[in-house]
């Protein structure tokens, strides 16, 4: 019998690209990695949880800043190799930076320059 994760077409490390995308701004706040885990657990839990390749583990999405992503919709792009969350972002701040999103940096006159303020201090995100 084929499950809803059968239908997903994953690379060929077992890995998916997922989006998270505020829900209601609509805002693109990050790219992280899911493997069939990391989306199972998302959908039973609620919140997202990804797989992180540096580390080489599961990665629940605020477990150490406290910066949960809270899902309020999953979709499925039409080849069926991306993920598109549908999030609400905890604290507003998605990024490890400290920022909002991770897409901070923006091409003006072949320069990359950092468009979004850092909301909150690293020294006063992460504690370890």
């Amino acid at each position: 019998m084929s499950t809803w994760l059968d239908e997903i077409k994953w690379d060929e490390k077992g890995l998916l690209p997922a989006i998270a995308q505020d829900h209601k701004t609509g805002k693109i706040l990050m790219f992280a990695w899911m493997n069939q885990q990391a989306l199972q657990l998302t959908v039973e839990q609620g919140h997202a949880v990804y797989w992180s390749r540096s580390r080489n583990k599961l990665w629940h999405k605020g477990e150490e800043s406290g910066h949960q992503q809270i899902i309020n919709d999953i979709r499925l792009d039409c080849d069926g190799d991306v993920i598109l969350l549908s999030v609400e972002q905890k604290g507003g701040i998605a990024c490890h930076t400290g920022r909002e999103r991770c897409f901070y940096r923006q091409l003006v006159d072949e320069q990359w320059q950092d468009t979004d303020p850092v909301l909150k201090d690293l020294k006063n995100i992460y504690s370890k």
